[in-house]
C-alpha cells in the first residue's frame, strides 16, 4: 500500500473526492510558504500577499478565488496549509465545501 492509499488519496482526492484550495488575503502574512511548498499552486503577487492560481497558471485575485488541487500536489498544498503562521489557506471537497486541510479542518 502506498502513502497516498493510506492516507485515503486516490486518483480524485481524498476518499474519492475532488478538492479545491483558496486563500483568505485578509490573514495572509505574506510569508510565501506557501509559494516554496506548492509553486504550481501559489504565487505571491506585488502587494506581498498570497494567491492561488487557475490550472492554466493565471493568478487569480478574486477574494475567495479557488484552484482545483492536482494528486501530484495534494501533499504540498496539506503541508502549505499546515505550516501557514496566517492560517490562511483553505482545502476543501468541491462536493460540499467542507474543509479537509486548514484553519477549519476537523
Amino acid at each position: 500500500m502506498t502513502v497516498q492509499q493510506e492516507a485515503g488519496v486516490d486518483e480524485t482526492g481524498v476518499d474519492g473526492e475532488a478538492l479545491e484550495v483558496w486563500i483568505d488575503q485578509d490573514l495572509c502574512t505574506g510569508d510565501g510558504i506557501c509559494a516554496q511548498y506548492a509553486p504550481e499552486v501559489f504565487e505571491l503577487d506585488i502587494d506581498g500577499l498570497a494567491y492561488v492560481k487557475s490550472p492554466g497558471d493565471e493568478l487569480l485575485q478574486t477574494p475567495g478565488a479557488t484552484t482545483p488541487v492536482p494528486l501530484t500536489l495534494l501533499r504540498d498544498v496539506a503541508d502549505s496549509a499546515k505550516e501557514c503562521p496566517g492560517d490562511c489557506i483553505h482545502v476543501r471537497r468541491v462536493s460540499d465545501s467542507v474543509e479537509v486541510y486548514g484553519p477549519d479542518a476537523e
